[in-house]
C-alpha cells in the first residue's frame, strides 16, 4: 500500500526515540506537506475556471465550411457564435443585376451597414458568386426567407431574387441589402470571414 510522505514523517515521530531538534524538524516538514496539498486542493478550482469551457470555444471560435458542392441558387446555413450563417452561390444573372443602380434600396452602398472592408462592394462579398451573410433581419432579429420566384419582390428589386422577412416585412436584394421605407434600419451584417483555398473558407 503506497504511503504519503507525510505519514512517513508522523510514523518516524511517534517512534519516541528522536532528539528534540530532530523531532522538532520532522514537525514542520509534516506540516509544510499538509499545508501546501491544502493550498493546491483550494487553488485548483479556481484556476480551472479560468480556462474556458468547450461550449465557450466553440461559441467564439472561427468555423470552417466546404462550399464546393454549394449549387447556384442554393442557400445553406451554418452555426457561428450562435447566428445562422448563410452561404449561397449566385447566378452570373444575379450578379450582374446587384452591380446595376439601385434607387430601391435604403443604402445601396452599404455605408451605414456592417461588413468587413473586403466587402464593401456592389455584391459585399470577397468573390462576387458566393454571398456569406448573418441569417438576422436586422430589425427585431427574425431569419428572413429566400424566395427567387416571387414576381412581386423580383420586380421591385429588378433583380431573379431577394430576401423577405416574414415577421414585418422587410426586404433585401441577393447582397442583403435593404429596400427603402420598411422597418428593417440597415442591410444584414456580413461576418469577417475569408478563403483558405478555391472552395474552403474560414468565417471568423
Amino acid at each position: 500500500m503506497h504511503t504519503k510522505p507525510h505519514q512517513g514523517i508522523i510514523s518516524r515521530i511517534d517512534q519516541g526515540n528522536l532528539p528534540d531538534n530532530e523531532r522538532r524538524e520532522l514537525l514542520l516538514a509534516a506540516s509544510g506537506i499538509v499545508g501546501g496539498a491544502g493550498l493546491l486542493a483550494t487553488a485548483y478550482p479556481f484556476v480551472a475556471s479560468l480556462a474556458p469551457s468547450e461550449r465557450a470555444r466553440a461559441l467564439g471560435g472561427p468555423v470552417e465550411a466546404d462550399v464546393s458542392d454549394l449549387a447556384v441558387g442554393e442557400l445553406r446555413t451554418v452555426a457561428w457564435r450562435g447566428k445562422p450563417v448563410w452561404l449561397m452561390r449566385r447566378s452570373a444573372d444575379m450578379v450582374r443585376a446587384l452591380q446595376q443602380p439601385a434607387p430601391e434600396l435604403a443604402d445601396p452602398l452599404s455605408v451605414r451597414s456592417e461588413q468587413p472592408p473586403t466587402c464593401v462592394n456592389a455584391t459585399r462579398s470577397i468573390r462576387a458568386e458566393l454571398f456569406v451573410a448573418v441569417g438576422i433581419c436586422t430589425h427585431l432579429g427574425c431569419s428572413p426567407t429566400l424566395r427567387l420566384n416571387d414576381g412581386s419582390l423580383n420586380a421591385e428589386l429588378h433583380a431573379p431574387g431577394g430576401f423577405v422577412c416574414p415577421c414585418h416585412g422587410s426586404r433585401f436584394d441577393l447582397a442583403g441589402r435593404v429596400v427603402k421605407n420598411v422597418p428593417a434600419p440597415t442591410n444584414l451584417e456580413i461576418p469577417p470571414y475569408r478563403f483558405e483555398g478555391a472552395s474552403r473558407l474560414q468565417i471568423g
